[in-house]
């Protein structure tokens, strides 16, 4: 937990210095027990970001190169993600998939946060995708309540294919939170949509983005 708070707080100082950040609702984010952050999803950066000015831990999946990188670069990277608690998936490995959606039960389990990106991968034409279901799953088998974030401006910190980072304002929106009725793993689907549904309105209404009825294709872990 030390070297997690040394991270936490040094990215949060790096991220505030250098971007000013607009941040609203983070008094949404209850001060115990486990919850479900659900963002939408512009920027590579988008979980470091949602990790750092969190007030709480919140793990997140991770490409696993990014543990198994070798050299110093590697390395550094493999200690930032432990750190921050990410979870190292399989690059083709779709984070709704069940192993990945028990392995954030577990977390969730503890009492702990965990964030999952409904849209499954990022946004490369800045419109907001279908919700996928698995963050309707997580919501009825713990009753864990739901975290809406909208950011907006993100994808302008790191655009799409490329390799630096250009320091930029952007804007996190926390939604309150939205609590569903705890059912176990043993709901319908329909039931698991109407949750992802009503969850994607809440992004929606925070970041403002333009939808699309249609899931976003590439489903590699961002």
């Amino acid at each position: 937990m030390a070297m997690f708070d040394a991270i936490r707080w040094t990215t949060r100082g790096l991220v505030t210095s250098t971007c000013r950040p607009t941040v609203i609702g983070l008094e949404n984010v209850p001060k115990t027990g486990p919850f479900i952050v659900a963002p939408n999803h512009l920027s590579f950066l988008d979980s470091v970001i949602v990790q750092a000015l969190m007030p709480r831990p919140v793990a997140f999946f991770a490409k696993a190169e990014y543990f198994t990188t070798a050299g110093v670069k590697g390395r550094v990277m493999k200690s930032f993600f432990e750190a921050v608690g990410s979870i190292p998936v399989e690059r083709g490995e779709q984070a709704a998939s069940v192993q990945a959606l028990k392995t954030l039960l577990e977390i969730l389990d503890s009492g702990k946060g965990v964030g999952i990106y409904p849209e499954g991968t990022r946004s490369r034409d800045g419109i907001l995708y279908r919700g996928r279901t698995g963050v309707g799953w997580l919501a009825l088998t713990t009753g864990a309540p739901v975290i809406p974030v909208g950011l907006i401006g993100t994808e302008h910190l790191q655009p799409a294919d490329s390799k630096s980072v250009k320091p930029q304002h952007f804007t996190l929106k926390v939604g309150q939170p939205l609590y569903f009725e705890k059912t176990g793993p043993d709901h319908s689907l329909p039931a698991r949509r109407h949750v992802t549904d009503r969850i994607m309105d809440a992004i929606a209404e925070l970041s403002g983005q333009e939808r699309s009825t249609s899931y976003n294709q590439s489903k590699a872990v961002e």
